[in-house]
């Protein structure tokens, strides 16, 4: 399990409770409030691995749609 600190600090954004991370030309999401649930996105949306089920999906997805100016180089 990673360490939320760690992974939050590392974030390029944090929205309601998911980290974001641009890494690898992936998009890493990580809810905080419940650190097993996770999803790997490719920069172009697709799903490229994930924990989440299909509702909490749907929120990580909306949420780095409606913030992915926050997270360009």
């Amino acid at each position: 399990m990673p360490d939320i600190k760690t992974v939050a600090d590392k974030a390029d954004v944090i929205i309601n409770g998911y980290a974001f991370t641009r890494e690898n030309g992936q998009f890493r999401v990580l809810n905080l409030n419940c650190p097993d649930k996770a999803v790997v996105f490719s920069m172009e949306g697709e799903v490229l691995e994930t924990t989440m089920d299909d509702i909490e999906l749907s929120i990580a997805n909306r949420y780095l749609k409606q913030n992915l100016k926050y997270m360009e180089d």
